[in-house]
């Protein structure tokens, strides 16, 4: 049976849009991927960074001296490996540095975007120069949902968004503020007081997925206890040097002082 013209039309222009889509994302949007020791989460990791190099953007992976050999792996798969000192914020500048899009945008090797994230990022960058996406955070227990809810609703009405919500800035506002401090801790939200004193962010409604292990293997409470403590301590000029060894110890399971 003989599609209609109208048929044709609509299947050509959808073609069309596709290719728009491509050739958009191409030329804009850089994807800068902090790492260190990723082999557990590396297959879902890379299978989510392939769909978006497919449409022809920009991977960046950017490795802090991992030892477990998934730095050599995601490099055999054809992904673009750059080795920096270790720290986020560090890691996430030198992936800046490198690279070539307008676009940048900073996602946690835990978190990953919506299928249409590309169309949320251009359409929120018509109307500002920075921005974040609500997170969902993975996992059954119904308090990871209310942590997320408080975490979106904070972002919200702070202007300040962490790295788990995937932030997007153009390169120009990005190199306006010289990158993110270096700093070992807080880095993201240090980043934002300054962005946002340009203009506020974009807060996208749409949701990235970020892993809840690590709020599940400490405890949600403890977890939640630690962050605010930390947050609190920040906010009074508790340099982030210092609490980097808070955060640290915490993990090692040692007593929050």
């Amino acid at each position: 049976m003989m599609l209609p013209l109208s048929s044709w039309i609509m299947t050509g222009n959808l073609m069309k849009n596709a290719e728009q889509k491509i050739q958009a994302c191409r030329s804009e949007l850089s994807i800068i991927v902090p790492m260190l020791n990723e082999l557990d989460t590396l297959p879902d990791l890379m299978a989510h960074l392939q769909q978006w190099q497919r449409l022809g953007c920009e991977v960046l992976l950017i490795d802090g001296g991992s030892d477990d050999g998934s730095a050599d792996i995601v490099e055999a798969i054809g992904f673009k490996v750059i080795r920096s000192a270790r720290g986020r914020a560090l890691q996430m500048n030198a992936g800046a540095a490198a690279a070539k899009g307008s676009i940048l945008l900073f996602l946690h090797a835990d978190t990953r975007l919506p299928e249409d994230g590309l169309e949320h990022i251009l359409g929120a960058l018509k109307k500002h120069r920075w921005g974040r996406f609500n997170v969902r955070i993975s996992g059954e227990a119904l308090m990871l949902r209310v942590v997320a809810f408080f975490i979106n609703l904070r972002s919200r009405l702070t202007n300040i968004a962490t790295g788990d919500q995937a932030l997007f800035i153009e390169r120009t506002l990005f190199d306006k503020v010289h990158g993110f401090p270096a700093q070992p801790l807080m880095e993201d939200i240090e980043l934002s007081k300054r962005l946002r004193y340009f203009e506020r962010p974009a807060c996208l409604s749409a949701k990235v997925t970020t892993s809840g292990r690590r709020w599940i293997k400490y405890g949600i409470w403890r977890t939640i206890r630690l962050m605010w403590i930390l947050r609190w301590a920040y906010w009074r000029g508790v340099p982030a040097e210092q609490l980097v060894k808070r955060y640290y110890r915490a993990e090692n399971d040692e007593k929050i002082p």
